[in-house]
Order: structure tokens, then C-alpha cells, then sequence
């Protein structure tokens, strides 16, 4: 289904700030990270924050050269955000607070005058085995433009090991490149039932390795996540819901915004200047 195009009023505070250069890196590493204090009390009510970024935060790996040339032509897009539950919006408001409704109401911003679909193929408690078994029907039957893939969490709040997940991976990049889409891959949320598990810089770091060796793009949802904690010093209630894990209308909006901001960087980028970002600290 194709998310609705518009706002939860009142859930994005703030304007978003760009910035024009960036420096060249190395591919960035994952440290062990040690879980913070928890949430506040339930209940409690986070100030107001401003959803404040920049495009260091937020770049891709990776340019979209399909999205950029159907950009250029004005052709109808479609995108598919596979995932479980943070892709779903559990968490959210409503479906319409969930991260796929307010990227298609982004992006309609970005670029008015051309059709972009959005669609939320998002199932609560999916792992990667799951999503691979329902990725032809929900997926590629769709014939998507560009693929946002986010997983990782519910494997590391199960215990999963992690080496497994990498023949998974490249199975799935596999058949999702044969058909033409771009591919973004999104790590797990920084949150404290996550930071709980001994497994989660083995796991960030697997698909940071994966993305670069299968050459599609990342965003790194752990790192700016991590950046709003250690850095803005917002507290955990600013972004994640009483029950320690999942996301909410504020952090859903700002990670639309953050991926709108990076596939309009990325589709507009050359092919041969695909440069790494630092890490978020």
C-alpha cells in the first residue's frame, strides 16, 4: 500500500541543516558499546528537541544511480522499506508517524511534480530468514526502484549469533540487485534494550562489512542514534518509547528526514565519487 503524504503535526521540531563537504575516510569501524542508564520513568514526557542534521550524519556509502537517473527523467519511483517492527512503526502514533509514511511526505517535499510511492513492508519481530522468505512476494513482485532494508535487532534481542546473518545477507543483496533496485541497508536502532545485548557491535559492524563488500549503500541508524544520546545529550525518552526499544513519532520523523536528505544526496551524486563518511560521535 502506498503510505499516506503528510505530517503528524507537532512531531518534528526544527529546521534541517546541510552541510556541503566531507571529508574522506575509511569504511567506519563499531566500538563494544556499553548499554546507558535506562529510560526515565514511564510516563514521562521529553522536551522538545529539534530534529538538527547534517549531511556527514546521513550520507549513504553509496550512490542511487537508478533513482537519480528516474529523478532526472521525472519517471514515477517506487520505493520498498523492508524490516520488522521499527519499519512497521510500532512505537508510532499511528501508521502515519511510521518512518516510510513520513519519508513519502519528505520526499513529495523534495521533489514535487514527480510520483513517488512508498512502501511499508514492515513485519513486528522479523528476522532475516523471514524476511528472505517473503522477499519475492513482498518485495521484488513490486519491481522496487530502491530497497531500504533495516534489520538486525530482533536476532540480537533473541540472542541470535551473529556470523549466521552474513550468508543471509549476501543471499538476499544477491536477488535484490539481480533486479535492478538500489539497495540500502539500515543497522539497528541505539536504544536501550539493544545495548543490553553482548552481540550488537558484532552485528553493526557485520553489515557495515556486508554493504561494503556487496557494494549498496548504509545508513547508519545506530550512529545517529548514538549521537543524539552522547553528543546532543537527548535523553532516551527524546527518541524511544517506554518499553526501552522501539522508536516514536519524533524519531520516526527525523530518521524520514535524514533518509529523504540522503537519497537526495545520493541519487544526485556521481558513480565514481562514492567517498566513506565518518562515524557519528
Amino acid at each position: 500500500m502506498h503510505c499516506q503524504n503528510f505530517w503528524h503535526r507537532g512531531a518534528l521540531l526544527g529546521a534541517v541543516a546541510t552541510a556541503a563537504l566531507i571529508a574522506l575516510t575509511p569504511a567506519r569501524a563499531q566500538t563494544p558499546v556499553a548499554a546507558p542508564a535506562a529510560l526515565t520513568s514511564p510516563g514521562a514526557i521529553a522536551p522538545p528537541a529539534a530534529c538538527a542534521l547534517t549531511l556527514e550524519q546521513v550520507r549513504f556509502d553509496r550512490p542511487l544511480p537508478r533513482i537519480g537517473r528516474l529523478l532526472a527523467s521525472g519517471k514515477p519511483i517506487k520505493i520498498v522499506a523492508l524490516g520488522s517492527s521499527s519499519t512497521y512503526g510500532a512505537g508510532a502514533s499511528s501508521s502515519a508517524a511510521s518512518y516510510p509514511s513520513r519519508l513519502a511526505e519528505d520526499l513529495a517535499r523534495r521533489f514535487p511534480g514527480t510520483d513517488i510511492a512508498v512502501l511499508n513492508r514492515g513485519v513486528n519481530g522479523d528476522e532475516v530468514a523471514g524476511m528472505l522468505a517473503r522477499l519475492d512476494t513482498a518485495v521484488i513482485a513490486e519491481k522496487p526502484d530502491l530497497v531500504l532494508w533495516q534489520l538486525g535487532t530482533n536476532s540480537l534481542l533473541r540472542d541470535k549469533a551473529v556470523p549466521p546473518h552474513a550468508s543471509l545477507l549476501h543471499e538476499g543483496l544477491a536477488r535484490l540487485k539481480a533486479t535492478g533496485a538500489d539497495v540500502v541497508l539500515i543497522d539497528p536502532q541505539y536504544a536501550p534494550r539493544v545495548l543490553a545485548k553482548p552481540n550488537v557491535g558484532g552485528m553493526v559492524s557485520l553489515i557495515a562489512a556486508t554493504a561494503k563488500g556487496e557494494h549498496v549503500g548504509l545508513f547508519h541508524r545506530f550512529d545517529l542514534m548514538r549521537h543524539w544520546y552522547e553528543t546532543e545529550h537527548l535523553p532516551f525518552d527524546t527518541f524511544i518509547s517506554a518499553d526501552g526499544l522501539h522508536m516514536n513519532d519524533w524519531s520516526y520523523a527525523c530518521l524520514a528526514n535524514a533518509l529523504g536528505m540522503a537519497i537526495a544526496e545520493a541519487a544526485s551524486r556521481p558513480t565514481a565519487t562514492a567517498i566513506r563518511t565518518q562515524p557519528v560521535r
